[in-house]
């Protein structure tokens, strides 16, 4: 029997669903070429990588299992409670049950690029998806935390599908007539927290680069409006920008 160009093999077993993986491997494993074992070894260990992201994904999954006899589970997660300047947003997100988006994290583990494809597919598979903001002003105004509350409570409400349980990362939120369950780190423990947690990061990431075009000189793009070397040096340079948070740069003696 005439054996499969390497090229050949290489292209069926990337074809190939995680389904019907083993079964190629296990034909092509018999064959004695270099070529051939390397492409059997490197596809095992893609079929091991992803048996530890089932793994993974099932935990994520513990306190949606837990709460399971609810009928609609949002996760609540903010970003933006940090930084100088801009708003801080809040993500609201109820996942299908049994919903699962692989390599789905807390967003501080995952590259800007990997956001923005989850992003896409949180958007495409969510039952509901919304977030809240609280402007610089606001958070002036009534605090950092009042003020991420207030947020959640807007994305809670914008919501096009009532949840009867919220799933948050830390926090309770008051004046909220929905069972809570606050998780510390929810974010990595829960799927519905971490696909908050994307949208609330990739819409607030959006925002900043906006912001960015508009006021170039303080480079909002690269450092979001944290309180990084260079962002510190252009608000000596240039002063506070309308988005500054003035209760955040009172000690910066600007």
């Amino acid at each position: 029997m005439m054996q499969k160009k390497l090229s050949e093999m290489k292209a069926e077993l990337e074809a190939a669903s995680l389904e019907e993986l083993p079964a190629y491997l296990q034909r092509f494993e018999t064959d004695e070429r270099a070529g051939a074992a390397a492409l059997v070894k490197r596809f095992r260990k893609k079929l091991e990588k992803e048996a530890k992201e089932d793994e993974r994904l099932y935990k994520m999954l513990s306190y949606e299992r837990t709460y399971g006899s609810f009928s609609h589970i949002c996760g609540i997660d903010e970003a933006g409670r940090g930084p100088l300047a801009g708003p801080v947003v809040a993500g609201a997100v109820i996942l299908p049950k049994d919903c699962t988006i692989r390599y789905l994290n807390d967003s501080k583990q995952l590259s800007e690029k990997m956001r923005e494809q989850l992003y896409n597919e949180i958007m495409e598979k969510a039952v509901a998806v919304a977030v809240g903001m609280a402007s610089p002003a606001r958070i002036d105004e009534i605090n950092i935390l009042q003020a991420t509350y207030e947020a959640m409570r807007e994305a809670i409400g914008r919501l096009r599908v009532r949840p009867d349980l919220l799933l948050n990362d830390a926090v309770r939120i008051p004046e909220v007539n929905i069972e809570q369950v606050p998780i510390v780190k929810g974010d990595a423990k829960s799927l519905s927290i971490a696909a908050a947690s994307v949208i609330a990061k990739v819409t607030r990431d959006r925002l900043m680069k906006d912001y960015d075009k508009l006021m170039p000189e303080y480079g909002f793009a690269a450092h979001k409006g944290y309180g990084s070397a260079a962002h510190i040096q252009a608000l000596r340079q240039y002063g506070p920008s309308p988005i500054h948070r003035a209760s955040f740069i009172k000690n910066f003696h600007l």
